[in-house]
């Protein structure tokens, strides 16, 4: 029996190997996240050193997703197998390391743990079989790029542009949308927010906002269709505003300090990808166009 057929018939094991390969995902999205920040600050430093005409920096051990293997951030204890499984190796540590006994950020778990989850439904929503293995890179890339953004205020195009091109590649590979949906949908979602940028900038002369945003937001719309664009941008407005609120009676954050908005486009991209036709079916039943 094919793989596919006997993940249809047993449903519940689907979900649960997508809940396992999640977590797996998940502890090499730690990576990612950790890593990919560090691997564009050296090229730019070598980019901008060659523009300068000036010698390149001092050459550095191999440092790239693959190379060196994982080690403690402390004291530089190189991790073993046991000490990679994701989530109960944290556990297990009781969230230090065996070497130092230095504390294990609750980060690394925690990103494990969503991902799983996040799978997990992606895999129930769409079955098993290929529009799921679509929906499950997509997220993946989304929580990886939600999590940098948080980190530094970076959506890189490692992450954004692969997403936006493989929204388009599966529009042409017999995917729900059109060719003509999802390039509209990439320019629709690109154009709104390069539009805000500039009607904010030249009315304030200040940034509102970085190119990544607008290229995320084409991403989504490349993935979604351009009618999901506005509801997209719309739940992510309400929720960076609510946490934003939230953040500055809380913390007693500056109201004019940068909150990076990446994650709050990933989080209603996702939740548009799984729950659309319900939310575009309750949209239009409470504004009155439904029949």
């Amino acid at each position: 029996m094919p793989i596919w057929d006997y993940f249809h018939a047993q449903p519940a094991l689907w979900i649960g190997f997508a809940a396992l390969l999640g977590a797996t995902v998940g502890s090499f999205l730690n990576v990612v996240i950790y890593r990919l920040p560090k691997m564009m600050d050296t090229a730019w430093r070598v980019h901008c050193a060659d523009i300068a005409g000036k010698p390149a920096p001092v050459s550095e051990p191999a440092y790239n997703l693959a190379v060196p293997r994982s080690q403690c951030p402390h004291c530089g204890h190189t991790l073993s197998a046991f000490e990679l499984v994701p989530v109960l190796s944290y556990v297990w540590q009781r969230g230090r390391c065996r070497q130092c006994d230095a504390k294990i950020s609750v980060r690394y778990p925690a990103v494990e743990v969503l991902t799983a989850l996040l799978t997990a439904l992606t895999a129930w929503h769409f079955g098993a079989g290929f529009p799921a293995l679509a929906a499950l890179a997509a997220t993946w890339c989304l929580i990886a790029l939600s999590f940098i953004d948080l980190d530094h205020h970076l959506l890189p195009d490692g992450i954004t542009l692969p997403l936006l091109w493989g929204g388009l590649l599966l529009s042409v590979s017999g995917g729900p949308l059109s060719s003509s949906a999802a390039i509209l949908g990439a320019a629709v979602g690109y154009g709104v927010l390069w539009l805000v940028y500039w009607g904010y900038k030249l009315t304030t002369g200040k940034e509102g906002m970085g190119y990544g945003d607008f290229k995320l937001l084409a991403a989504l719309g490349a993935w979604l269709g351009w009618q999901a664009v506005p509801i997209v941008l719309m739940l992510a407005s309400i929720a960076g505003a609510v946490i934003g609120i939230g953040l500055m009676v809380a913390q007693g954050r500056d109201r004019h300090m940068a909150i990076p908005f990446g994650p709050y486009l990933a989080v209603a991209g996702w939740v548009y990808l799984i729950w659309g036709n319900t939310l575009i079916e309750t949209y239009l039943r409470f504004s009155g166009l439904s029949g």
